[in-house]
């Protein structure tokens, strides 16, 4: 047994204020004596926070919870020793750095401490201890301890400064990278638009930007150095149309007021560009005003976008007109011609009244030809498509053209190898390509060469063209060409650049509506005294694509046979010239005004007789499809035709089964033949 603490411990002195127990070192009391160790927590526990352990093994767990400042380890003990226990802590990594003192009432001899000594042991205590001496040899430790903590504490504060210190730097380097990136990818996209920014102050005169920046030279053409070289230069350089317009709205600055306008502005090229001008005024934090900040953007390609909707939707309502013109017109003539066969069948004319009767005649024919061309333009006439063989449209031309061009002009056609075959009128194609001979030709008055360049092409789309194959018929010749401000308007029908007298402006509107009705386009390129290129695209024809086979009818036939036809028609005199006409073929004729009055008729019962009806397309409220349809609700696979001065592909496609469409004005020969078609198709 140890000899217990001397017991003036129990008069040692108390710190007053001591420390929070969470702050506080802790010491490790290992003793098998009770009252040592109560002895020692007594003389201690005023400097550091006492952990008493009664063994060995105690101690060893005590170890594996936490900390401690320094270890008053007895020697003796049952079981583990002091000694062994001390060669097991410093075996610890944890562990080995903790002071241990050694408690002891014998063996003071010097080979004893040696081996305490050896075990890792720092001091030596005799019992009974003297706590002034106790308290001062543990307290070098505690405050070691304490100071280590201090030091270790400030060493991770300063660490996790620099780390703090480290990732503020990180960051602020990659906010730095990432605004430079932003600055040069808002500088590539500003680089890469139609956009100047300037900064201008309120009172410059003459205007004068002192900032600028976006893609300013390839807006312009001009370089900052030269605006400051010549101070008018932007006010030099203003459309003059535009100039008094843009200088009234920019002395609105003066008040101080924001503003937008376009006008047209001289690049250093010579070509006049769109400019859309805004401008704000920015203002200090009292109001004042600083200057203005201002973006100028290139709307060139709007403004022609918008020129060109102007134009397809005035060419639509040019349609629409001529349509509609037309179709009037038709019956006017078909009335016309058909009168003038009457008066031919059943009047006796002398030479002179025949002469007059055959002039007559051909001013209507003239007349109807002029309708028809004005159809090609509105893309309402009837095209029947077929699959065109291009070396005979080559031979075909070329003689229809033979005397027309006459000697100081040459015909020159260029195909290429595997040139592909349209799909298209080949009638219409004929008249579009003499019309665009003819031009050029009247283009060439001292003679030249007309080349007609056929070529394959394959688009992807675009404004003009949809995806596809086509042939490109290219007329080309090297005459007087056409103004740049009259290519917008030679599509359109009665304008034309020729003297009076010499053309009727219906040429190239033709064309051009023919080429949108087939499925194609038109473009015009021409340079005045250089010549001019009409390039008419067609598209490709479909292997599938064959001629419409025609229906051959024999005149001795039942299909010709004396028929009693219904004939309804709303214009009056074509109904009774129609009639005339049918009667004159030898068939009976009944009339009828439009489908109300056919209702009548079948209400009372009066068309028991009939075996095949003619009726006008448009009339009012029922169509002529819709009077087929209700009569042949009371006498199925009745035959008949559609007459008619204009019907769309909608309304054609739309007729009944084996109904046949003739276009006004027509000849006894093709309503006779048309008469023989229907019937023949409902046999």
């Amino acid at each position: 047994m140890n000899a217990p603490v001397s017991r003036q411990s129990l008069s040692a002195p108390r710190r007053s204020h001591p420390a929070e127990p969470s702050e506080r070192a802790r010491i490790l009391i290992v003793d098998d004596d009770e009252r040592n160790l109560l002895a020692i927590r007594t003389v201690l526990e005023d400097i550091a926070d006492v952990v008493l352990a009664r063994s060995g093994e105690d101690a060893l767990r005590q170890l594996l919870k936490g900390e401690f400042a320094v270890i008053l380890l007895d020697v003796y003990m049952p079981g583990m020793d002091g000694y062994e226990t001390a060669q097991i802590i410093r075996a610890r990594e944890q562990t080995k750095r903790i002071p241990i003192i050694f408690l002891s009432a014998v063996n003071k001899e010097t080979e004893h401490l040696i081996r305490g000594y050896a075990m890792g042991a720092v001091d030596y205590v005799f019992k009974p201890v003297e706590p002034v001496v106790l308290r001062s040899k543990a307290a070098v430790f505690v405050d070691l301890y304490m100071m280590t903590r201090e030091v270790r504490r400030k060493a991770k504060q300063e660490q996790q400064l620099l780390d703090a210190n480290l990732r503020a730097n990180a960051e602020r380097l990659r906010a730095e990278q990432e605004l430079r990136l932003a600055e040069q990818r808002q500088a590539v996209i500003i680089h890469s638009l139609p956009l100047v920014l300037y900064l201008e102050d309120q009172d410059a005169t003459p205007r004068m930007p002192k900032f600028v920046s976006g893609n300013f030279t390839a807006v312009t053409g001009f370089t900052y150095d030269d605006v400051v070289a010549t101070p008018t230069l932007w006010l030099d350089r203003l459309h003059p149309e535009d100039r008094d317009r843009v200088v009234d709205a920019l002395r609105a600055r003066r008040q101080g007021r924001s503003y937008a306008v376009e006008y047209r502005w001289q690049c250093a090229d010579g070509t006049y560009k769109h400019f859309l001008d805004q401008a704000v005024l920015l203002r200090d934090a009292e109001g004042r005003p600083l200057e203005y900040a201002g973006t100028l953007l290139d709307v060139t390609d709007r403004k022609n976008l918008e020129t060109q909707l102007l134009h397809v939707r005035k060419m639509d309502a040019l349609g629409q007109l001529t349509g509609g013109i037309a179709h009037d017109f038709n019956n006017l003539l078909a009335a016309v011609l058909g009168g003038l066969g009457l008066i031919e069948r059943r009047v006796t004319l002398g030479d002179d009244q025949r002469k007059v009767l055959d002039m007559t005649r051909h001013a209507a024919q003239q007349g109807a030809e002029l309708v028809s061309r004005l159809l090609a333009f509105a893309r309402k006439q009837k095209l029947e498509p077929a699959h065109i063989d291009m070396v005979d449209l080559t031979d075909a031309v070329t003689q229809l053209l033979g005397h027309t061009l006459g000697g100081l002009v040459a015909l020159e056609w260029e195909l290429q190898e595997g040139l592909w075959s349209p799909y298209a009128d080949e009638t219409q194609l004929e008249l579009a390509l003499m019309n665009l001979a003819i031009n050029a030709r009247d283009a060439m008055p001292e003679g030249g060469k007309i080349c007609v360049a056929c070529r394959n092409v394959s688009v992807a789309g675009g404004d003009d063209a949809a995806a596809g194959d086509y042939v490109v018929l290219a007329v080309s010749d090297t005459g007087c060409g056409i103004a740049p401000e009259m290519l917008e308007r030679v599509t359109e029908p009665f304008f034309t650049t020729k003297a009076v007298g010499k053309g009727t402006g219906l040429g190239l509107s033709m064309v051009y509506g023919f080429a949108q009705q087939s499925g194609g386009t038109m473009r015009i390129e021409s340079r005045l005294d250089q010549g001019t290129t009409v390039e008419l695209w067609l598209p490709r024809a479909p292997e599938a694509a064959r001629r419409p086979a025609v229906v051959a009818t024999d005149g001795s036939s039942a299909t010709n046979r004396t028929r009693h036809i219904l004939l309804v028609d709303d214009h009056e005199g074509v109904r009774a010239t129609t009639a005339a006409m049918l009667e004159d073929l030898g068939h009976q004729v009944t009339t009828a005004a439009d489908g109300e009055h056919v209702s009548q008729l079948i209400q009372a019962d009066h068309l028991q007789a009939i075996d095949f009806i003619i009726s006008d397309y448009a009339m009012p409220l029922v169509s002529g499809s819709e009077v087929i349809r209700k009569l042949r609700t009371v006498k199925p696979g009745l035959p008949g035709i559609i007459i008619s001065g204009y019907a769309d592909k909608a309304a054609i496609s739309g007729a009944p089964e084996g109904v046949i469409v003739v276009s006004k004005p027509f000849t006894p020969t093709q309503l006779q033949d048309a008469i023989a078609a229907a019937a023949h198709a409902r046999t």
